[in-house]
């Protein structure tokens, strides 16, 4: 792994490690870092991912490693983008459009699920 002085000059400003089962890779990536860390537990066949998010959950004081759901490798994008957005236009205009386009499809969605009603919006979407 590179040191933080390598990663700092390679451009790198945040991490994002997956990780299952006993899911280390996050907790020894920050230990040696003093870059932003955020794990990503993968579902496993014993628990489900449930032990991955544990492990990666768990890290002791000083060793701090932002986690998402199991399996969700998008929030942990966006919260990478969320990090950096403040000090980048063109990143935050990017999350900003990503949001606005969120926002529409729910919309649209809601709309469509009052028009036609729950049964049908389930039945459609299977």
């Amino acid at each position: 792994m590179n040191t933080p002085k390598q990663q700092k000059k390679r451009g790198i400003k945040v991490i994002i490690a997956g990780a299952g089962g006993a899911a280390h890779l996050p907790g020894m990536v920050a230990a040696l870092t003093t870059l932003p860390v955020i794990g990503v537990p993968v579902k496993s066949s014993a628990l489900s991912g449930n032990d991955s998010l544990l492990s990666i959950v768990q890290m002791p004081r000083g060793v701090p490693v932002a986690t998402v759901a199991i399996g969700n490798s998008t929030n942990a994008g966006l919260l990478a983008v969320r990090m950096l957005a403040p000090f980048d236009e063109d990143l935050a205009q990017k999350l900003e459009d990503y949001h606005e386009a969120q926002r529409k499809t729910v919309e649209e969605k809601a709309e469509k699920l009052e028009r036609i009603g729950y049964e049908a919006y389930l039945n459609e979407n299977r």
